[in-house]
């Protein structure tokens, strides 16, 4: 069970812009919306992993009444897994709606703003999970990035291998709809709007040990479906690994 925390419930967060749920693979579905920092609006990802009749949600994106209609037609939604140390600020609203465990990676804390260290806690997962742990998805495995708060990377079979990612892999080759103008021109000029990357800011204040992200490459992967940009479907392992290798390469223990 997660350490007890004393908690500060907040309004769920708002229904943002978002597009429609599509099917990558059988069974694994994505949706492309939005999240916004003050003035700025950009684009992130939910997955969605259908097992039976009953579903797993990833990297949450808050759905408008269309979006949550449609999601219900793929089945009951059972599970919502949390990798991401700055992801899941809608995982609140979906276990208020299907009343479905969250589980998050062990150490990770839901907290206000973007520090992790000051920010107060809103939220509370049920269970916790790590690279040991059995998870609700046939096949699947969690490699996680041991950052404070930890960051994990979460592999399926589907497609011959595919990585599901929040901060940890990236690929922006452009600022989409999603993207506010000022997002759109303070990512871009941030040097955050790249292909087959890392997301920088986590990069830059989190300076995840070189060994584990070396550790990324060893994972076997064809395919992945990024919390933030679009998905990387086939060769991604080769597309991935020049940034990978960089990283690697600058000295980081």
């Amino acid at each position: 069970m997660p350490e007890s925390r004393s908690v500060t419930p907040r309004p769920f967060p708002p229904v943002r812009p978002h597009g429609e749920l599509e099917e990558v693979f059988p069974d694994v579905f994505r949706v492309s919306g939005s999240i916004g920092i003050g003035p700025m609006r950009f684009s992130r990802n939910m997955t969605v992993l259908r097992q039976g009749d009953g579903l797993v949600l990833i990297n949450t994106v808050r759905l408008d009444e269309a979006g949550l209609a449609a999601l219900d037609t793929l089945g009951k939604v059972r599970d919502i897994l949390r990798i991401g140390g700055w992801h899941g600020s809608d995982d609140a609203f979906y276990k208020d709606r299907y009343g479905c465990p969250v589980t998050a990676v062990k150490g990770q804390r839901y907290f206000e703003g973007t520090t992790a260290e000051k920010g107060n806690t809103y939220f509370e997962a049920d269970q916790e999970m790590d690279a040991d742990s059995e998870l609700p998805i046939d096949g699947a495995s969690l490699y996680v990035v041991n950052t404070v708060p930890p960051e994990a990377i979460l592999r399926i079979p589907a497609g011959g291998g595919t990585l599901i990612t929040a901060d940890a892999l990236q690929h922006w080759p452009r600022a989409d709809e999603n993207f506010n103008l000022l997002g759109r021109v303070g990512m871009t000029l941030g040097g955050m709007v790249k292909p087959y990357t890392m997301m920088k800011p986590w990069v830059d204040k989190y300076k995840p040990p070189r060994t584990e992200m070396a550790g990324i490459l060893e994972l076997g992967f064809d395919n992945v479906l990024p919390g933030h940009g679009e998905a990387v479907i086939g060769g991604a392992l080769e597309k991935f690994r020049p940034a990978l290798e960089a990283y690697v390469g600058r000295g980081r223990s």
